[in-house]
């Protein structure tokens, strides 16, 4: 009995094909749509991170300044092999940390904000808006002043 019901199931099945070989495509279509798009979405995205986690992490030598994925912050004193290094957190305070722990370096160059030649005028900007919010109160405290000394 099962026999002839999965054999009625296969006579059904070639019955369409034959009479819609081209809608098989299209009932497709969607599924391989949503394939490519995960694909660009998802996939291609983590991919190009892995590579560059890979390539920051080959590129870390002594003296450079690191985050780990813990969130340390210290200076690479020394090499203990291929993959780990010692990480001074702080003074004579060393550990060791493998190099897959390396999250990223630090950029010492933006902590130097007056370094930058835009910031520059900012930081002028700023400090005429504080010139005048002191003047404004010296005038204030002035007329409170005047108006306490003429009661």
């Amino acid at each position: 009995m099962q026999l002839a019901a999965v054999q009625l199931a296969t006579v059904a099945v070639l019955a369409q094909e034959e009479e819609g070989g081209g809608n098989l495509l299209f009932s497709l279509l969607p599924f391989l749509l949503i394939g490519a798009i995960m694909y660009m979405l998802l996939i291609r995205p983590q991919r190009r991170r892995m590579r560059e986690q890979a390539a920051l992490q080959k590129s870390v030598g002594v003296g450079d300044e690191v985050i780990t994925n813990s969130g340390l912050f210290g200076f690479i004193t020394g090499e203990d092999g291929p993959n780990r290094f010692w990480l001074e957190v702080d003074e004579n305070v060393q550990i060791r940390i493998s190099r897959a722990a390396v999250q990223q370096k630090v950029d010492t160059s933006t902590d130097d904000e007056s370094a930058k030649p835009g910031d520059a005028d900012a930081a002028d900007d700023a400090s005429t808006d504080d010139e005048a919010q002191t003047d404004d109160e010296a005038q204030t405290d002035d007329e409170a002043q005047t108006d306490d000394d003429a009661s």
